[in-house]
């Protein structure tokens, strides 16, 4: 039997999205070109909020508030469904200067974001300056490869069927209102409608039936290191590079955003920008080792605003894409509201800037 839906990508978007169908009562199958969740979900930082949000457009702070706000709910929900911790916490960022104090006190103040001004090392000690630092204590994180492994559970026990390794080549449409069925590397797939959440590849899974979708691979380099579980408390954020602490002390360094296409690899020059930034920032990371050097291609779109919506001509595709930096803040708001969309039901967002346009 054909299920409901198809779901070409199997990211944190893609999953999400299959676990909410499912617990609405859809049938639903995942494709995945590689390993679920390998890709941007898997690279990522799990910083849960624009790293400035103040630089953002108000559609991006809005989804993230909504996806933050499901967090502490959604991520027991996973534990309770996979006994996998993704190791949700809220940290507290420390955002070191130069900071725009007007944006941010009028940003703040606006959305009812706790924030204060105090001097850097009476949050973070070993910090190299102790300079006036903005402290925003709400902020939280994520982290991303136990989320992944959490969800990948839990959307099995939830009764998707997730297809690993199998290639979308092309979408075959029965005249222009309708997409008929999947090529794939697996032979045909056929479902009543189908959901494009491939990231950094949706554009190029589509081609023609989506031909000026502005959604492309912008890649992420960063660095880890494994230090004692105390020595950073809390994200720090300095000119474009965070660090965050994870709770077994690892920390990671970041991050690029590249346009370089679909190339992933890894370059010495950046990976030494990293590592002066991130010891410049915090002294001690000079004295612990550096375990991991890795990229990831994040899906780019205009001023990071995805697309959740349904094509404009093809009645039965959906997208939900081009989350930019910030897919894994987005994941629980993105899939309820699409799943919401389908359903016919009000969102909780008015949708108008997520529409796919052509």
């Amino acid at each position: 039997m054909n299920p409901d839906f198809l779901i070409i990508g199997g990211g944190v978007i893609g999953l999400t999205s299959a676990l909410e169908l499912a617990r609405d009562g859809a049938r639903v199958t995942v494709l995945e070109r590689g390993v679920a969740g390998a890709e941007s979900s898997w690279a990522g930082g799990g910083i849960l909020s624009p790293l400035l949000p103040w630089n953002y457009p108000d559609a991006v702070s809005r989804l993230c508030d909504l996806g933050v706000g499901l967090y502490p709910r959604w991520s027991a929900d996973l534990i309770s469904s996979s006994g996998i911790d993704p190791e949700f916490q809220v940290s507290g960022m420390l955002v070191l200067p130069p900071v725009d104090e007007i944006a941010a006190e009028h940003w703040c103040v606006q959305h009812g974001w706790r924030h204060s001004y105090e001097p850097a090392q009476q949050r973070v000690p070993g910090l190299a300056r102790n300079s006036s630092a903005l402290w925003l204590p709400d902020v939280a994180q994520v982290r991303n490869p136990r989320l992944v492994q959490a969800l990948r559970v839990a959307v099995l026990d939830a009764g998707v069927n997730l297809l690993e390794g199998v290639e979308v080549t092309q979408a075959a449409r029965a005249g222009l209102a309708r997409i008929d069925y999947l090529d794939t590397s697996q032979g045909k797939l056929q479902a009543s409608a189908y959901i494009v959440a491939a990231g950094a590849w949706s554009q190029s899974v589509l081609g023609e039936i989506a031909p000026h979708w502005p959604i492309k691979p912008m890649r992420g380099q960063m660095l880890l290191f494994k230090a004692a579980p105390d020595l950073l408390p809390h994200i720090v954020y300095r000119e474009g590079i965070y660090l965050i602490p994870r709770r077994d002390g690892h920390i990671l360094a970041g991050s690029t955003v590249e346009d370089v296409g679909f190339d992933k690899s890894t370059t010495e020059a950046v990976g030494q920008m990293l590592y002066r930034a991130a010891t410049d920032i915090l002294p001690a990371l000079q004295s612990v080792p550096l375990v991991q050097h890795w990229s990831g291609l994040r899906p780019g779109s205009p001023d990071n605003i995805p697309t959740i919506g349904r094509h404009p001509l093809v009645e039965n595709l959906y997208a939900n894409t081009g989350h930019f930096r910030y897919g894994v803040t987005m994941a629980p708001a993105s899939a309820r509201l699409l799943t919401d969309l389908i359903a016919g039901r009000k969102a909780a967002l008015d949708m108008t800037a997520y529409q796919w346009t052509l």
